[in-house]
């Protein structure tokens, strides 16, 4: 809608992960280094958490991209919150397995395992990567684990790459899954961006859309963009949409403090807490001054007498 105004290619702030607007602050970038770095050691689980909207698919789709497609095959499941024998089928079809229409767990377990056989021969290793892993339930990650079994002399013949909520953690710590646990050789745990990160990836995202003229965000409306968001990219996007149509709608080319707070009335996500905020701080204020106004009463009746 506001594309032509601001002299944009496409909308620089949608919900949908494009590996094109992934931005390598610090968080991402040693998350990515940290997977790339554990895919190619070929042991074992690799973990990755984070709290909802910080960027986990983007981040792993990023990651499935950068793999050499002449080093490695990737799977990818989007939604694991299925029973065991259905995550097989669903590694087998993306792994491009063919088999029966009728096909109990051993049977799919055993060409899946024929096909890594067979993947390792022509050198190469299969990297499966499982988003949500939190839903998963867990006779599904027993299943998951049994996939790891599979193995050489010398390396796992498939490497399981989980990102799911801080949820995941609790749940791995059910005792009837503890050998996975167990097997979980890097983890990592992405945290929201800092103020200076919100400012580049904001700025990121716009040149990436198409933005070449002067800044779109001041100053003041980027700081408040980080203090309503708390740095989540999720938010920083949906608060950032809003503001630009905001600003659009009053035939402005730069998005204000004023922008920034419309957009975050708008959003419930954000705006509740402002506002029990704002709540706590006048709480304090009328405290302050009736404990003020207290004491100089005191004083004065002291005086008085």
């Amino acid at each position: 809608m506001y594309e032509t105004h601001f002299g944009l290619r496409e909308a620089p702030f949608t919900l949908t992960p494009n590996t094109s607007f992934f931005v390598g602050h610090a968080t991402h970038q040693e998350a990515l280094n940290t997977l790339l770095v554990a895919v190619r050691s070929g042991e074992g689980f690799v973990k990755l958490t984070g709290e909802v909207g910080t960027g986990k698919t983007l981040l792993c789709r990023t990651f499935i991209d950068m793999l050499e497609k002449e080093e490695f095959v990737t799977a990818y499941i989007p939604n694991p919150y299925v029973g065991p024998n259905t995550l097989l089928l669903g590694v087998a079809d993306e792994l491009g397995i063919e088999y029966p229409d009728k096909v109990n767990q051993h049977q799919i377990l055993k060409l899946i395992t024929k096909h890594s056989v067979d993947t390792y021969a022509d050198r190469k290793r299969v990297v499966l990567c499982l988003d949500e892993a939190q839903a998963m339930p867990v006779e599904t990650l027993e299943a998951l684990r049994l996939l790891t079994n599979l193995e050489t002399e010398r390396r796992k013949l498939i490497q399981v790459v989980l990102f799911g909520q801080p949820e995941l953690n609790e749940k791995l710590n059910d005792q009837s899954i503890r050998q996975l646990k167990q097997r979980i050789t890097f983890s990592y745990n992405l945290r929201p961006m800092n103020p200076d990160e919100v400012e580049y990836y904001v700025a990121y995202r716009l040149s990436v859309a198409g933005y070449n003229g002067p800044r779109l965000f001041s100053d003041r409306a980027t700081r408040i963009l980080s203090r309503a968001s708390g740095g989540v990219p999720r938010l920083v996007n949906i608060l950032a949409n809003k503001a630009l149509l905001a600003a659009f709608g009053e035939g402005l080319h730069e998005v204000t403090p004023q922008h920034i707070k419309l957009a975050v009335q708008d959003t419930e996500s954000t705006y509740n807490p402002l506002v029990r905020i704002k709540m706590r701080l006048v709480r304090f204020v009328t405290a302050f001054l009736g404990v003020t106004l207290v004491t100089i009463g005191v004083s004065s009746w002291i005086g008085w007498l």
